[in-house]
């Protein structure tokens, strides 16, 4: 199934890598048969402004891959697209850039401006997840950190599970304290989805030093969300389970 979709003009009609040809061979892969399944991706499918191709997520990646070289003008442009599988595309891109050691230190800063400034168009979780770790997190590993404080305070779920998602990229480097931290802010919060994502974050830091998160759990585990509390507690033995549990 072939879909029409809008796309921004561009006056480089010969650019190799422009948000024109990636929406026309994204939109090439469209099929009734996956339009169904992608929209299980997205939180609030329901609202008529979201708007889907139907294409599966491994094409999605493997063009983004292919567009890696796309300047971050016309990534913008694909933030601004109304298709979900376009925005994914784009902080697909801006994943790989932030990942790849070739890429300037100018350019990870103008990728981590670029994903604050269009964080309204960053607004699923998978979205978030796909690209908050290195753009994000792998920009801010060796500078001030107090934005992710910001955002773990906004009114906005989205920047909240990026605040805490982000902090992925400080996991990997065990360094872990601003993990507990965010998680400290956000440890009543009501949403589903940020109760998963620090469930699941602290979790994972306390593999680098499980009695942070026993202390952690410790303090919390009484009035953290049921939700937030068995995806923290999931590698704990039985009987460390059974014990918050019973808190």
């Amino acid at each position: 199934m072939a879909t029409k979709i809008q796309t921004a003009t561009t006056t480089k009609a010969d650019q190799k890598f422009n948000a024109r040809q990636f929406i026309e061979q994204l939109s090439a892969s469209s099929s009734k048969t996956e339009l169904e399944k992608v929209k299980r991706f997205y939180w609030e499918a329901d609202d008529p402004k979201n708007k889907f191709l139907g294409v599966r997520m491994g094409n999605v990646f493997a063009l983004a891959k292919k567009f890696t070289g796309m300047k971050l003008d016309e990534i913008e442009k694909m933030l601004d697209n109304p298709f979900y599988e376009v925005r994914l595309g784009a902080v697909s891109i801006m994943d790989y850039q932030a990942r790849d050691k070739k890429t300037s230190v100018t350019v990870k800063k103008e990728l981590f401006d670029l994903y604050l400034k269009k964080h309204d168009r960053i607004n699923n979780w998978d979205l978030i997840d796909r690209s908050a770790p290195y753009v994000v997190g792998g920009y801010l590993y060796d500078k001030p950190r107090s934005i992710l404080y910001k955002l773990a305070k906004s009114k906005n779920v989205w920047e909240r599970r990026t605040a805490m998602v982000s902090t992925y990229f400080f996991i990997r480097q065990k360094d872990i304290s601003d993990t507990f931290k965010i998680a400290e802010i956000l440890v009543k919060d009501k949403h589903e989805l940020i109760q998963k994502a620090v469930g699941s974050w602290i979790r994972e830091a306390g593999k680098s030093d499980k009695l942070v998160l026993i202390e952690f759990l410790d303090q919390y585990a009484a009035v953290m969300p049921r939700t937030m509390l068995r995806y923290a507690i999931e590698k704990l033995d039985k009987k460390e389970k059974d014990f918050y549990l019973k808190k």
